[in-house]
């Protein structure tokens, strides 16, 4: 910059010379510290999550063992359930319908006549089909309507069982069998069973820890299993009725035995 002035009688010339700065930005520097400082702070962050995970697990692990124990219980069958059924074939649905419900209302009746209640006697199936014959050629030929209709009767009084056996053919049930015997209170029998698994059980644990030297257990779990050993079934199949001096047969009721199996889980520090 040039500029004139006057100091006094003179006159003066000025000129200044400007000096320019100049700034270089080193960038690669940044370019490594950046990534250097955020893999810093992400290690930092890691490790302290991880020791406040340490520190929030249990200074003594807990250790588990699980023993189990079977127990039985028996009883005499208090129940018997037998299925009744009748077969009937019409050309219209409406005859074999007729026809088979006037077997079934017989043999109802007959049943309640020797003591069984209302409550006791349940529909378990009706299954009404239309029939075909099959022709030489393929083909198939309409010949009327089957009705298959089948009851189930509980007899709680034992000495009526033949009896009632007895009535239902006589009176057309054509269809009789899957005779079986069950206690009607079975949760009774269960309980039975389970006290003596859970016994079984406790006993096998105790004599394990005292050889072990553990103490402090203490039960955390317990689980079930269940068997209910079926009783023998007579079955008749598709039976005539019987004639009037026929002799109905010997069942022997035997006995019910229900398996218990209980699991321990006892938790050791």
């Amino acid at each position: 910059m040039e500029f004139w002035y006057k100091e006094g009688n003179i006159i003066k010339f000025f000129k200044t010379v400007e000096t320019e700065t100049k700034h270089i930005l080193d960038l690669s520097d940044r370019m490594y510290k950046l990534p250097i400082a955020m893999i810093s702070v992400v290690a930092v962050f890691g490790l302290g999550y991880l020791w406040y995970s340490f520190n929030a697990l249990p200074q003594n692990a807990p250790h588990e063992i699980t023993v189990s124990g079977d127990g039985r219980a028996y009883a005499k069958p208090d129940v018997a359930l037998i299925i009744f059924g009748a077969h009937t074939e019409a050309i219209k649905s409406q005859d074999a319908v007729s026809q088979n419900n006037t077997i079934m209302n017989a043999v109802t009746a007959a049943a309640k006549g020797l003591g069984v209640a209302d409550k006791d006697i349940q529909t378990v199936g009706y299954d009404l089909q239309p029939k075909y014959n099959y022709t030489q050629n393929g083909g198939q030929v309409f010949v009327g309507y089957s009705l298959d209709q089948k009851i189930q009767v509980k007899i709680r009084n034992f000495d009526n069982i033949n009896a009632i056996l007895d009535g239902a053919t006589k009176n057309g049930a054509n269809t009789t069998g899957s005779l079986q015997f069950t206690v009607d209170d079975m949760e009774k029998v269960k309980s039975e069973a389970r006290a003596d698994a859970i016994k079984q059980a406790k006993e096998k644990a105790s004599s394990m820890f005292d050889a072990a030297g553990l103490s402090g257990a203490k039960i955390v779990n317990i689980s079930e299993g269940y068997n209910n050993y079926p009783q023998p079934m007579y079955a008749t199949g598709l039976a005539s009725p019987m004639a009037k001096d026929s002799v109905a047969p010997s069942i022997q009721t035997g006995q019910q035995e229900v398996d218990v199996t209980v699991t321990l889980t006892y938790r050791i520090k």
